[in-house]
């Protein structure tokens, strides 16, 4: 090979060079351009719930690092995330003054719910509980009393008052305003009965694994709250200090009057559910 040969070859090879890192720069310069799309809160938090409940079922808590999974989603969402706001009709009242609350259906299987309820002033969920179910809990905007018991587990079925009422006792009773942490009760704890009062129009989104299931056994059961005098409990040992801390807890029937709910269809963004498939 001649000495001019050689250097035509290495010149053509610094023009390739060149080439190659001109069309790798200008690729990188495009991508830059177009950052990845970013998820939606919606969709990150139905991706997590699918993994953290995947293997769950009634009674069954995720590990406090899947709960905080969830709560770290949950925690940083609003309402514009969902499509709400409290200036939309469904947080006024209508011509009767009757506050009625409105139920969304976002996501729903046998392992978990994603629900929200949109609340005008004064509306009222009564007292009521979710058995074998762990569930979070986020204010998106707006103010609400939130008031919750757990069972009262020391106490034996004997001494329970005739009146079939059964002793609980307070877990929370205070005003939440939003921006605030998301809730959360399990299956035996942390609230697990507990009833919502809308203090101004509000919105709140519900995570529940397992759902409600009719079925299964898991249905929703009322509950009235008296004052912890209100029944004689002979060989209940209640600190006298405390005693506002107690209520006996009864069993209603709901009528729709007590529960004024209507079902509309959810029209916010919407996750993109996966198959086993896909």
């Amino acid at each position: 090979m001649t000495r001019r040969m050689r250097i035509e070859e290495q010149a053509a090879g610094r023009k390739g060079k060149e080439r190659g890192e001109l069309s790798s720069n200008t690729s990188s310069s495009k991508r830059s351009r177009h950052p990845p799309r970013k998820i939606r809160p919606i969709q990150r938090l139905y991706e997590v719930c699918k993994e953290v409940f995947a293997s769950g079922g009634p009674g069954i808590v995720p590990p406090d690092a899947d709960v905080e999974r969830i709560k770290a989603v949950l925690d940083g969402m609003t309402g514009t995330n969902v499509g709400l706001n409290p200036d939309m009709p469904v947080f006024s009242k209508t011509l009767n003054q009757r506050a009625i609350i409105t139920y969304l259906q976002v996501y729903e299987c046998d392992k978990f719910s994603i629900v929200l309820f949109c609340l005008p002033p004064t509306a009222v969920i009564p007292l009521h509980n979710h058995p074998g179910m762990t569930v979070f809990s986020k204010l998106l905007f707006g103010s609400m009393r939130i008031k919750s018991y757990d069972w009262e587990v020391d106490v034996s079925s004997e001494v329970q008052p005739s009146s079939g009422a059964r002793l609980a006792k307070v877990k929370v009773d205070s005003d939440f305003t939003a921006p605030c942490n998301t809730s959360i009760l399990y299956p035996a704890d942390g609230g697990n009965l507990h009833c919502f009062t809308a203090l101004t129009s509000c919105a709140v989104l519900d995570v529940l694994g397992p759902p409600y299931s009719n079925p299964d056994g898991r249905d929703c059961t009322y509950y009235y709250d008296f004052p912890f005098s209100k029944f004689p409990a002979d060989g209940v040992a209640v600190p006298e200090e405390g005693k506002e801390q107690y209520a006996w807890l009864k069993e209603r029937e709901m009528k729709a009057a007590d529960l004024p709910v209507v079902t509309n269809q959810y029209i916010g963004p919407k996750p993109k559910i996966k198959t086993a498939n896909k």
